[in-house]
Parts: structure tokens; C-alpha cells; sequence
């Protein structure tokens, strides 16, 4: 996906908002947000990981059961008053959790793109779009 405007939310129904990888780490270091990465444990060692996020599993691998802990998590994570900005693959765990938050009675967004961004022609993540694609920071073990 290409989102022209990277400065400013997309309203969404049942959370915050939609925003761009660019304005989700905007936010994060001006200490406006947290920064929740809802992939599951083995996608962050696998894949990578943005340091500094919250390391918070929506589902599980393998099975992708839903984490009964994520409630508890997530309100322990974002303190009062702070926005919480949640990454996924490519951006749909991240709607899901963004709604779980936004009825835990957060301000919840959902990060556009996710971290790998949407499969190309061939079926591969990482070359169209996402955090990493977009030059923001991320490491690998």
C-alpha cells in the first residue's frame, strides 16, 4: 500500500485509528506513544524486532491461539494518557488487538503496513512497504 499522507490518522471503526509506520515512531519518540509489536514471539526472533517496543503477542505460534494475558499486558504496558500503537506482519492482528485495546479503554491505533508490509507478485514480505521497508529502526537476532 502507498498511504500519501504519513502525518496524520485514518479514522477506524472500533479503535483509534490507522497511521503510517512514519507517524506511529513520530509519536513514540516524542513520547506520545508505546509502541505494542502483537506478532508472536517466533515472528519477532525470526524476523526481527524494533527495539524498544512492547513485546506483546495477539496469538501465539504455533496454533495462533489467542494470549489469555493480553489484556492485563497491555493495560500494564501503556500508561494512562499515552497513545498505544500496535504492529503486526502486515496489518491486520494489529486491528484486531487495536479494537481489544480500545475496549480495555485505550487509544489504540493500528500501525498501516505492519512490519513486513504486503507480499509482492512472488509471495514475498519485505520488498512492498512496512517499518522495515520504510527505513525505520529494527533489529535481527
Amino acid at each position: 500500500m502507498n498511504h500519501r499522507n504519513t502525518f496524520a490518522a485514518i479514522p477506524a471503526t472500533g479503535y483509534a485509528g490507522d497511521v503510517s509506520p512514519e507517524l506511529a515512531w513520530q509519536w513514540v519518540q516524542s513520547g506520545e506513544a508505546v509502541l505494542v509489536d502483537v506478532r508472536s514471539d517466533a515472528e519477532r526472533e525470526w524476523v526481527g524486532f524494533v527495539p524498544g517496543a512492547v513485546s506483546l503477542a495477539w496469538k501465539q505460534w504455533p496454533g495462533m491461539a489467542l494470549n489469555t494475558g493480553f489484556d492485563a499486558a497491555i493495560q500494564a504496558a501503556v500508561p494512562t494518557g499515552k497513545k498505544a500503537v500496535l504492529l503486526c506482519r502486515s496489518g491486520v492482528r494489529s486491528i484486531a488487538a487495536a479494537k481489544r485495546a480500545t475496549e480495555l479503554g485505550l487509544q489504540a491505533y493500528n500501525i498501516l503496513e505492519g512490519f513486513e508490509g504486503d507480499a509482492d507478485p512472488e509471495g514475498h514480505r519485505g520488498l512492498l512497504a512496512g517499518w522495515r521497508q520504510r527505513g525505520l529502526p529494527w533489529r535481527q537476532n
